[in-house]
């Protein structure tokens, strides 16, 4: 209570900026707690909501402490107040300067190594990577830290990965505006000190720093096999007809398309059809101009009909919203979700890097519950209870949301119906907000497997009935993949009403989402029915794109097996392998000697030889110890051959260079 007031005080003085206050003819800055303390404000007394001034000043936290009497209660107190300082910096960025004053226990504007030992003593360990905390010991032991050094060292500390540095992305900037030199980051007021903490500390590696590298060396000749991410029109999938057809009458001006005379001669009667329902459902003001926040009525309706059809359960237009893909709307939902430093979200580990990445940015935390590679990627109820005492008990945490990736992004396996009821029993139980990513839903290439919604099992489960949950769609993948329309939609089941009026509000502050993304959409979720023109080409069109993904995971996963020292489970849906490989005990050396992961390490050796993009496994979580990547099967079937010869040819150099 005292340390939260006394916190509290100091940031309504001065928010989020230093303070000022005139001395004689003089201005002297104050930081929020320099305020507190030379105001000789007595925390004590603040938690009854007084302020007491003293006629003998005092410095630092010493004053603080001093009122309190007894010595035995000063380094509780000064443990509390440095973690409570240090979650806020975690979680926002800011603070960085009242931390400092914190551990700066003496007031002498430096910190000695006894202070930041006793600092790191009481923060979580899992907060600060462990490179940098060895650096910040050494360092106060040969020398006093002051602020600026005390700032750089937090970037340091709360990097998320250390393998990732983002130099490939400032080597790839400065050729191209030609400037060789470095320019030290004071020389902007916008730098890596004083941007947003939170964005600095947000990853993706799906387009991090062995894509940049892929991308200059493409620039320079080199032929780059691109299997680092599910983008299928990029790697040669062609797209589906009926889609395009209808799109383009839907964009074209009427007399250029659904009211051309000669229109007959060139399209099928239901594409033509679907076009004029669909350039009525849109307006006169055609694809061109802004729609409902929440878009267009008519292609929810055909959403909410897909939900039921596939569910057997009510689904109402007015819970659906129609997204710049599942991305946009994961991301809308986490930013009303997310409230206090406090607040986490449970995430797969491994997990797609979009969560990671916008827990990141909204300045929550991230509890990982590990997956099962041994049994497939399964879960278990005891993982969950466990990870969730640890965040809650230990770090106290407030777990607002979890998400499940079903079929799975990187491990690819589909989650059976005992698992889903595992999930919804738990968020149910800790009347926790489940976020269903459940973009790969036509994936499914075990014959033996069936894709069922989170929806589906939390109304038919007993005590799950009530559970919220947001489901997740998108028109990138399935066999569609039109990943540049930006289309999909999440359903809201169970959400408060007042929580989804601010969720439109949100919305509403982007206008809407793009309208060939709500066409696409709508087209994904009603193709072409049995009997119409259309139906015998897409339906063979569909099953190609369908045999051949089939085709191509088996092949990739056989063949990653086939090379010693690399292991994958099968990949029963989505795009992906996420293969477990052996190094040598060199490699891990050299690793640690240049900074990276041992992944980085191996992925950019693999680049480098063949010419393969693929995303090291660490940007994804693994459990410690294991090493490895992940690869999309995505590349034409020949390309993706030679890709599987390649991998083996790599991996005996790398093992013989680092034996």
């Amino acid at each position: 209570m005292i340390m939260r007031s006394a916190l509290a005080f100091a940031g309504r003085v001065s928010g989020a900026r230093s303070a000022h206050r005139s001395v004689g003819a003089a201005t002297m800055e104050v930081t929020p707690l320099s305020y507190l303390m030379s105001n000789n404000v007595d925390p004590t007394v603040i938690c009854e909501n007084k302020r007491t001034f003293s006629t003998a000043p005092r410095k630092g936290t010493e004053f603080i402490f001093s009122r309190l009497g007894e010595t035995s209660k000063i380094t509780p107190l000064i443990a509390k107040l440095q973690q409570e300082c240090w979650d806020g910096y975690v979680s926002t960025g800011r603070g960085c300067q009242t931390l400092f004053q914190l551990i700066d226990t003496d007031s002498k504007g430096t910190i000695t190594w006894s202070e930041i030992r006793f600092f790191l003593e009481n923060v979580r360990q899992s907060d600060i990577n462990t490179d940098a905390r060895k650096m910040v010991l050494e360092a106060s032991h040969d020398h006093e830290i002051r602020f600026p050094e005390f700032q750089a060292w937090l970037i340091k500390a709360t990097r998320v990965d250390p393998g990732l540095k983002n130099s490939f992305a400032s080597e790839h900037y400065n050729r191209s505006i030609g400037k060789t030199h470095h320019v030290e980051d004071r020389t902007h007021s916008w730098n890596k000190h004083t941007m947003s903490q939170n964005l600095r500390r947000m990853q993706y590696a799906v387009r991090g720093e062995i894509v940049i590298r892929a991308d200059a060396l493409a620039a320079e000749g080199k032929k780059i096999i691109y299997t680092n991410i599910g983008n299928p029109h990029a790697v040669g999938q062609k797209p589906i007809s009926y889609y395009r057809q209808v799109l383009s009458l839907c964009d074209l001006p009427a007399e250029y398309g659904v009211d051309n005379p000669a229109l007959a001669a060139a399209f099928p009667s239901d594409v033509v059809q679907r076009a004029i329902d669909m350039r009525n459902a849109i307006g006169p003001s055609g694809t061109g101009a802004y729609t409902n926040s929440q878009g267009i009525e008519k292609f929810r309706e055909d959403v909410a009909h897909f939900i039921m059809e596939r569910d057997e359960h009510v689904s109402l237009p007015s819970n659906i919203f129609l997204t710049n893909g599942a991305s946009a709307a994961i991301e809308s939902v986490l930013t009303g979700l997310i409230g206090t430093n406090r607040d986490a979200v449970m995430i797969p580990i491994p997990q797609y890097p979009i969560y990671s990445a916008i827990i990141s940015r909204l300045g929550a935390r991230q509890v990982g519950y590990f997956l099962d590679e041994e049994k497939g990627w399964a879960i278990t109820e005891r993982e969950l209870e466990e990870r969730r005492t640890a965040a809650v008990e230990r770090d106290g945490l407030d777990i607002r949301a979890f998400t499940l990736i079903n079929p799975g992004n990187p491990t690819g396996q589909v989650m059976s119906r005992e698992d889903l009821e595992i999930i919804c029993k738990f968020c149910a139980k800790y009347d926790i907000v489940l976020l269903a990513d459940e973009v790969y839903q036509k994936n499914i290439y075990d014959d033996k497997k069936q894709f069922v919604s989170a929806k589906k099992v939390a109304l038919e489960t007993p005590g799950c009935e009530n559970l919220q949950l947001i489901s997740f769609h998108s028109t990138s993948k399935g066999l569609i993949g039109e990943c540049g329309r930006r289309g999909g939609y999440m359903e809201l089941q169970n959400i408060d009403p007042y929580v989804q009026t601010q969720l439109y509000k949100l919305a509403s502050s982007s206008l809407c989402s793009g309208v060939d993304g709500q066409i696409m959409t709508s087209l994904m979720v009603r193709p072409p029915l049995p009997g119409e023109e259309s139906y015998a080409q897409f339906a063979h069109e569909e099953m190609d794109i369908y045999l051949s993904l089939k085709r191509r995971a088996a092949s990739l996963v056989d063949g990653l097996n086939s090379i010693d020292g690399i292991s994958s489970t099968k990949a029963e849906g989505a795009m992906y392998a996420f293969p477990r490989v052996k190094l040598p005990q060199k490699a891990l050396d050299a690793a640690t000697a240049k900074d990276q992961t041992p992944d980085m390490l191996y992925c950019l050796s693999l680049l480098e030889e063949t010419g393969i993009c693929v995303v090291p496994a660490s940007g994804f979580g693994q459990k410690e110890g294991r090493v490895g990547f992940r690869t999309t099967f995505l590349p034409p079937e020949d390309e993706l051959n030679h890709a599987i010869v390649e991998f083996k040819r790599h991996h005996e150099l790398f093992c013989d260079k680092y034996a």
